[in-house]
């Protein structure tokens, strides 16, 4: 989570740098400051600011390469940027915006005008913020796409967690998935279609488009367990192969003879792997073994 109205000031000036934090602290901001790209970026990962006021043009990375290289992380690609430029040119501002920019000033700065601006844009990411925890305390996962490049805004905790052992490069997707949003995002599937199958390494990840605002396009991953049940179960509750699969027909309403024919044991065989299995659940009838059962192989779906 990104420091509550801290502001990076990222200037090769030091003076320029210096007059910037004086007037935000003035307005009850906090402020620290770094001196050209390479230091900017290594202080956002550190100190995660809410916001960079970055001077366009500096010596060792230029403000536009900067912006661009907090955008591919998904980690910073919300964080607002406003650029500081003496380029007032409209190639310029048009740069800067691509770059993922979302204001601009230009120099020599009116500071009650910086001040300003920076406030409008802490308040909307506050609330972006606010949507997003929102999200994340809601379970769900979702993640955001810029609709114009492709790359990773955001995604919530659920959605990163299934997409550990990826192939994510530096927070932007990459490999089976990123070809499949790409052109989920250019050809948007009609509404209400099913979900797209993807593999990752061994897990089927289906991905349902769920819409755009026109600068965003949001997806909805989910984790397709049908036919990794067993395994599902034996690897949550430590059981041998054959008591998960008696565990996950049970789990499915099913009497131990049809269970027998199902898995081709005899009945009785049925019933002892059901009593191990009753043993390591620490339960005593086949509804609460149902119910362990039921909600394990849920969480995964």
């Amino acid at each position: 989570m990104p420091a509550e109205n801290l502001i990076l000031v990222v200037d090769d000036d030091p003076e320029a740098r210096a007059i910037v934090v004086t007037a935000l602290e003035a307005a009850g901001l906090a402020a620290i400051s770094a001196g050209g790209g390479h230091a900017a970026l290594a202080l956002v990962a550190e100190a995660r600011p809410s916001l960079v006021v970055l001077d366009a043009v500096m010596d060792d990375l230029s403000g536009f390469e900067t912006c661009r290289r907090l955008k591919a992380q998904a980690d910073t690609a919300h964080l607002p940027v406003i650029f500081m430029t003496g380029l007032s040119e409209t190639e310029h501002v048009i740069e800067g915006l691509r770059a993922g920019g979302v204001d601009y000033v230009t120099k020599p700065l009116v500071l009650e005008e910086l001040v300003a601006r920076v406030n409008v844009h802490l308040a909307n990411a506050r609330f972006a913020e606010s949507a997003r925890t929102a999200l994340d305390v809601a379970g769900r996962s979702l993640l955001a796409v810029d609709a114009a490049s492709g790359g990773l805004l955001w995604r919530t905790p659920q959605a990163a967690d299934l997409l550990a052992g990826a192939d994510e490069g530096s927070g932007a997707l990459a490999g089976p998935l990123a070809a499949l949003l790409a052109t989920m995002t250019t050809q948007p599937p009609e509404a209400g279609a099913a979900p797209v199958i993807v593999m990752l390494e061994d897990r089927r990840l289906e991905v349902a488009y769920l819409g755009s605002t026109g600068k965003e396009v949001y997806f909805r991953l989910n984790e397709s367990v049908q036919g990794r049940e067993a395994d599902i179960l034996k690897s949550a509750l430590q059981l041998t192969q054959r008591e998960a699969e008696v565990l996950l027909w049970i789990a499915h309403g099913k009497p131990n003879r049809d269970i027998s024919e199902i898995l081709n044991i005899s009945p009785r065989t049925v019933n002892k792997h059901l009593e191990q299995v009753f043993a390591k659940l620490g339960v005593e009838n086949r509804a609460a073994a149902a119910a362990i059962a039921t909600r394990i192989v849920s969480a995964r779906s």
